[in-house]
């Protein structure tokens, strides 16, 4: 009489991957990647977009089997992935359901074991002790409150009838988050958890990730929660071997640590080129020799009269040779944003709102004017209509009430929170399809030129590119079109950590008007200075 209930390891806990290594259409995504997360550590994953921290992600939960290399489990894991699919009919409290699944069946088995020892049934005591142990390994009396606590604090839905189909990106994510809070699981593992958390939602993650007794491993651009957060960084960018590096002290160990290493790379790549200068000027000078008939002094034996020469030629031939096989590729440049030129209209009102609504988004009348240069924060909690507004003032969404006046030929753009590309056309077609049919009469942007996708990406489909390499195309496109009016929603979801510094100096300096709408903590601080206006929290 036994029922079978799958507990967390807890202070057993274990999840380590050595040697990983993986391939993608021919193009190596991860290669050597040793991790060993414990009970209590928590890893950050950081490096450019399409280094593979989602891929390593997927490795670790067992979604995808590496090429090579190997990984160990033992416990529970929880994962949130930036993609969420949905399956019909799928409510909040079937995702709830799902998530408990084990919690759920500790309770069922303590309710069917305590009927037995009851009815006197044999070895009911036996498996009633087991359900009762089970329960109480799983925290399973207080799962529900704990994932009500966390809905509520994560600004997520909180009616279990709510079908997710009807929820936007950003609500089922605060669904699954709070899900897996609730849980309770040995590992976390997160894929950007903070693209759509507001300010109260961002506090309260921080520190339930800091108390959390289990292993956590988070993916994340989010400056302020790696620096909270992480204990351990293991950065995917390049290396002078080419092995994922692994930093102990959070993000300042990190940045401490790959600044040193990047140091380190350029000096023995300088040592290297000057070794291999002097040994070609050797070479070149042995050769000479024997050209010349240079013969080594009287009294040398005849064979080594004979044989020195050429010897000394093999030598250092043998010596450059060495040094080529282990030759170090030069550090690649850090990628740096260049943000095109954006024009400037002085003294003309760009674009101005008059008392918009949206009922039931943006409750509460706005009205605004932008000229060029001027600067704009838009905040609130989600559901304040943040969004909504940034779109009434693209012109994507029409208000109910109140007027949006552009100036003539005043080019507004948006950068919108979410993207979804399933083009198979390659990158370099979707860009040129795009130019194709602006009309600036400025020069055009070149996307290499802009620093956000190298060369070598301009190929692919863009349904095979990562989700922060489709939001840098999306970012390209926009300032393709060298905006008087650049709208941004969340502009750093999915991107890389360099990126995002390079995004923000540039946003200060540009001449187009700039509204930026961001629950990015660093961002927020970045732009302290910068005029704000404030939305209540009455939208939905």
């Amino acid at each position: 009489m036994t029922i079978t209930i799958t507990l967390p390891a807890r202070a057993r806990a274990q999840l380590t991957a050595e040697g990983v290594h993986i391939a993608r259409g021919g193009r190596t995504v991860l290669a050597g990647v040793d991790v060993a997360v414990s009970p209590g550590s928590r890893w950050g994953v950081v490096g450019e977009n399409g280094r593979g921290k989602s891929t390593l992600l997927h490795i670790l939960d067992g979604t995808l089997v590496p090429d090579a290399g190997t990984v160990h489990r033992v416990g529970t894991l929880g994962t949130a992935a930036q993609e969420m699919p949905v399956a019909d009919g799928a409510t909040v409290g079937r995702a709830v359901d799902t998530e408990l699944a084990q919690v759920r069946a500790a309770l069922a088995a303590f309710e069917t074991t305590s009927r037995w020892l009851a009815e006197g049934r044999p070895g009911a005591a036996d498996a009633y002790a087991a359900a009762l142990e089970a329960t109480d390994a799983l925290d399973a009396w207080d799962a529900d409150r704990r994932v009500d606590l966390a809905l509520a604090a994560l600004g997520a839905v909180t009616d279990r009838n709510r079908r997710l189909d009807e929820l936007s990106v950003g609500q089922r994510y605060r669904v699954r988050l709070a899900c897996l809070l609730g849980a309770r699981h040995d590992f976390l593992l997160l894929d950007e958890p903070t693209n759509h958390l507001d300010a109260a939602g961002l506090d309260f993650l921080t520190a339930r990730l800091r108390e959390h007794p289990g292993g956590v491993v988070v993916v994340s651009h989010d400056r302020a929660l790696l620096a909270d957060v992480a204990t351990t960084v293991l950065d995917l960018d390049p290396s002078r071997d080419g092995r994922p590096r692994v930093y102990g002290g959070g993000l300042a160990g990190y940045q401490a640590g790959r600044e040193a290493e990047r140091e380190r790379w350029a000096e023995e790549y300088d040592r290297q080129r000057t070794t291999h200068a002097r040994l070609t000027r050797d070479l070149s000078e042995a050769r000479n020799r024997l050209v010349t008939g240079w013969r080594p002094d009287k009294g040398t034996g005849k064979h080594q009269r004979a044989t020195r020469a050429p010897a000394l030629v093999r030598s250092v031939h043998r010596r450059r040779d060495e040094l080529e096989r282990h030759a170090l590729t030069a550090p690649p440049p850090p990628a740096r944003f260049a943000m095109p030129a954006l024009p400037a209209r002085p003294g003309v009102r760009l674009l101005a709102a008059d008392g918009v609504v949206v009922p039931g988004r943006l409750d509460q009348p706005v009205t605004l004017a932008l000229e060029s240069g001027a600067r704009l924060v838009v905040t609130g909690p989600n559901g304040a209509g943040k969004s909504t507004l940034l779109a009434v003032l693209a012109g994507v969404l029409p208000p109910a009430g109140g007027t949006v006046t552009r100036a003539r030929d005043a080019r507004v753009r948006l950068l919108a929170q979410e993207a979804s590309r399933a083009d198979h056309r390659p990158v370099r077609e979707v860009f040129a399809a795009h130019l194709a049919g602006l009309a600036t009469g400025a020069p055009e942007v070149s996307l290499t030129g802009l620093g956000l996708l190298p060369a070598a990406d301009l190929g692919r489909p863009v349904r095979d590119l990562s989700t922060g390499q489709q939001r840098r195309l999306d970012l390209a496109i926009v300032l393709a079109a060298r905006p008087h009016v650049l709208l941004l929603d969340e502009p750093t979801n999915h991107l890389s950590i360099a990126l995002v510094d390079g995004l923000t100096e540039a946003l200060h300096v540009t001449d187009a008007a700039v509204v930026l709408a961001t629950h990015d903590r660093q961002l927020r601080r970045d732009v302290a200075g910068w005029p704000r206006l404030d939305l209540p929290g009455t939208g939905h």
